[in-house]
């Protein structure tokens, strides 16, 4: 009994402790060791209507270590200045010192307000001057302001010594000034150690050691949120002051701030106040089948920085758990692919954040974009969101925030920073865009010369710098016909036929609306007929989107080299009238998907024979991928079932090539690159490490048959959590030995049990949560094969009359079939008229 009771009072205190620890972690309280208020000029002490009582440098005098030469100015507050600090200023001809003591080292709040007031003496609209900090950090060089309005420069300082100084020297017969100084002690926690570096992917380390600089901090879908309201006495400006790109796409949710919830040891009111966390932007029209858009906020910076960017997250959009997945981009790389708030916070309207860091290369013209947008789910309405945003610049290698000036500042760790070795590329980048320039107008010239570029680009010159070995030797070519061009390009890559314009507009009547069949950001794709009712597959590029055309492209340049008879393939293509058109078959029985589920009308039941024949012809498609598409194999990234396209025959062949990779070199184990793929699919060590092997491609494929076991999606939000998710679902079920109760009951008891255990153990080992421990393709083609020829031997035994061509063929052992290769170039002749061709999705952002 003894024991009992010291074991419960044990867990009271245990438990005790962990809300204590909640409530401290969420309260938002904090006290600045360091709190340094100072209204610079002014003769009395200011108190704001924040509460915040800022005090008078004059009254103040340690703070200033120069007595010669300060002067102090005033003026009534204008009818755009509404804040009273900005009502004096202290004014230097002179370099001059605020010097403060610090109690305690680490990260400080520095906040400098200026506004040019007008003196009788001095014109501070043409003042010039520097503000550095004693150990050398340049935050402003040759600073001037003529703004009519005030100007805020916030910092986020590294202090590390018992004193911080900040000097400011104005350049030669002129003056600096500030209006005030805040020197305020930040919570440590406020910068964490790590970010997700956003190019090439992978994770940043040393973020706290680093100077910041505040460049912007918006309250996206909600108002301006002033020092009153936060706990740090920080800004967020509201997002409708034109950082949002396309404000009609955006759709402004709000929930009670109270409704906000908190995450031990995750964000805090620190990081940010409820009022941010309790407004969003979502998409306005998420509930559109084939979403088109991103949400974009666009920010002015300066270049040659990097930036930390800080995402803030909070789903007050949803009505249950795993219902919102969504895709984020900074500067039109994928930073977070299938984000999903539910699984990181375990619950809804909880806070959530996350930090990025975009090097310096990245940022062009001077503007950081952000983007989030739905990801590739079908099963779920498309739909994204964001709470706040903030910018913070990094200080450079040369110790400044702006400018590449120093003052003697210590560099800091060059493993992630070479700031002047990436300007010096950048150079180097420009001098060969601008050799590639002039390379492509003198080739344009000539093809226009010979009628290849009559009414815009051809098709071909879209792809002009990837096929330069082709293009090479069409340069020189003499012929002088209009699509002489074209077809020497063509003939070379293995892309068919060559169809006119007419000949396609007149298959799909003029590209009727009611002949398309799909749609992507390449543009269309339409079903037409030609030559006595034969039907094709066209799909129409549109020359003024630049989305997919990277996707389309890679297609183009797989399809022109692979040939087998269960992957996609091309009849032709047309290079006309400034078009982009290639053609396919079309495919009676479509997506392997609409068979298994979802289609309206519900078509026909598979049988299980069919469904094993399906999976062994996907196999193979995917080993040719791996083994023979390439020396060095071809990763198809995106395998799912609605890729798996079905002839006439049930044939099955893999299609959308967008975004294949080749695999990675003899003497590499991996190809690091961006996640990309389709929720739900994903290999989730690929999706953890950004390392794609050929083994993601078997995971994938493991979703896959389950899926066409069990048919249904491979994520659906609408059944009970534990069964959201097909694979961990039907892991579940198999390691309680019970997978037969979620088998399609549709086909159920026509499945033999050796042939659904050999089905479902290759299916297992492909979910393998590690790509070492997953089969190959050939291994898994092995398994399929061989659980096919246990159904038939079951067959067999139940109707041992039946004739042998109902069962098509004898057992094979493994040992008659090790080697997989042979087994599948026997059914892999080349078929250059029977490509198979899905419907397109629309694959912005995926």
């Amino acid at each position: 009994m003894g024991g009992g009771y010291k074991s419960s009072i044990s867990t009271l205190i245990i438990f005790i402790s962990t809300i204590i620890l909640y409530i401290l972690s969420t309260n938002a309280e904090f006290t600045p060791s360091d709190n340094y208020l100072i209204d610079c000029g002014s003769p009395q002490t200011t108190i704001l209507d924040d509460g915040r009582t800022f005090k008078s440098d004059a009254q103040s005098v340690p703070f200033l270590s120069t007595e010669e030469n300060i002067l102090a100015g005033s003026t009534s507050l204008s009818g755009n200045i509404s804040l009273p600090l900005y009502k004096t200023a202290r004014i230097f001809n002179t370099e001059s010192v605020y010097k403060f003591l610090v109690f305690r080292p680490g990260r400080h709040f520095l906040r400098l307000y200026f506004h040019p007031l007008p003196h009788q003496e001095y014109n501070l609209t043409s003042s010039v001057f520097t503000v550095k900090t004693d150990d050398g950090l340049v935050l402003l060089h040759d600073f001037s302001t003529s703004q009519s309005s005030g100007m805020l420069k916030e910092y986020l300082i590294n202090v590390t010594s018992d004193e911080f100084s900040l000097i400011f020297s104005p350049l030669k017969k002129s003056i600096a000034f500030v209006n005030a100084i805040e020197f305020v002690s930040a919570p440590n926690e406020l910068v964490p150690d790590t970010a997700t570096i956003v190019s090439p992917p992978g994770v940043f380390t040393g973020v706290s050691g680093y100077d910041l600089q505040v460049v912007h901090r918006v309250n996206v879908g909600g108002p301006m949120i002033t020092p009153k309201n936060d706990t740090l006495s920080r800004t967020w400006m509201s997002d409708d002051h034109g950082y949002m790109v396309f404000p009609k796409g955006d759709k402004v949710v709000s929930v009670d701030p109270s409704v906000v919830n908190y995450p031990v040891g995750g964000a805090t009111r620190l990081i940010a106040p409820d009022r941010v966390y309790s407004s969003a932007a979502s998409m306005a029209d998420s509930g559109v089948s084939v979403p088109n858009f991103n949400l974009t906020w666009e920010m002015k910076v300066d270049p040659g920085f990097d930036y930390l960017i800080r995402l803030h997250f909070c789903d007050i959009v949803s009505a249950s758990l795993n219902s919102l997945y969504f895709n984020v981009y900074v500067n039109g790389f994928s930073a977070v692919s299938g984000l999903d708030l539910s699984t990181l916070t375990s619950d809804l309207a909880m806070a959530y954040y996350k930090d990025f860091v975009v090097n310096a290369s990245m940022v062009l013209n001077g503007v950081i974009r952000v983007q989030v947008g739905p990801s590739d789910m079908e099963s779920m309405t498309p739909n994204a969101i964001l709470n706040g945003l903030e910018i913070m610049k990094m200080s450079s290698s040369v110790g400044s925030l702006d400018g590449l000036f120093s003052s003697g500042k210590s560099s800091h760790d060059g493993s992630h920073r070479l700031t002047m070795t990436i300007i010096e590329a950048i150079g180097v980048a420009i001098g060969a865009i601008m050799l590639l320039v002039l390379v492509f107008s003198i080739i344009r010239r000539k093809n226009k010369a010979r009628g290849w570029d009559e009414g815009g680009n051809s098709f071909t010159s879209w792809f002009l710098p990837r096929n330069a070995s082709y293009c090479s030797s069409l340069l020189s070519s003499k012929s002088k016909s209009k699509n002489a061009y074209s077809s020497v390009f063509f003939s070379k890559v293995g892309l068919g036929r060559s169809f006119s314009f007419n000949e396609l507009r007149d298959a799909t009547k003029n590209f009727d609306e009611s002949a398309v069949i799909g749609v992507g950001g390449f543009g269309k794709v339409y079903i037409g007929e030609i030559e006595e009712g034969k039907k094709l597959a066209i799909k129409r590029g549109n020359p003024r989107s630049s989305q997919g055309i990277n996707e389309f492209q890679t297609e183009i340049e797989l399809l022109s080299k692979l040939r087998h008879r269960h992957l996609v393939s091309l009849i032709g293509y047309c290079d006309e009238n400034n078009e982009m058109i290639l053609v396919y078959e079309y495919m009676a029985n479509g997506p392997l998907r609409d068979h298994l589920y979802g289609s309206k009308p519900a078509l026909p039941t598979l049988t299980w024979r069919q469904r094993l024949e399906i999976s062994i012809g996907a196999a193979r498609g995917l080993h040719y991928l791996h083994t023979g598409g390439s020396s060095q194999g071809i990763i198809h990234r995106d395998v799912k079932t609605t890729n798996i396209l079905l002839d006439d025959n049930f044939i099955a062949k893999v299609s959308d090539f967008g975004l294949s990779k080749t695999g990675p070199a003899l003497d590499q184990t991996h190809v690091s690159t961006a996640v990309k793929g389709s929720f739900g699919y994903l290999d989730p060590e690929y999706f953890r490490r950004q390392q794609l092997t050929e083994k993601s491609d078997v995971y994938s494929f493991g979703v896959v048959l389950f899926e066409i076991l069990c048919a249904r999606p491979a994520l659906d939000p609408t059944l009970p959590r534990e069964q959201v998710n097909l694979a961990e679902w039907a892991m579940q079920k198999q390691r309680k030995g019970i997978i037969e109760t979620i088998v399609d009951p549709t086909i159920a008891k026509t499945i033999s049990s050796e042939s659904l255990i050999k089905y479902v153990e290759a299916a297992e080992k492909c979910l393998a949560e590690y790509g070492v421990d997953r089969p190959s393709m050939g291994d898994v083609l092995w398994n399929l094969e061989f659980s096919l020829q246990l159904q038939d031997a079951s067959l067999q035994l139940d109707h041992p009359q039946e004739d042998d061509e109902t069962c098509k063929g004898k057992m094979i052992s493994k040992n008659e079939v090790s080697d997989v290769s042979v087994l599948v170039n026997d059914d892999s002749g080349v078929v250059i008229g029977s490509p198979l061709f899905s419907k397109m999705e629309d694959i912005q952002g995926r």
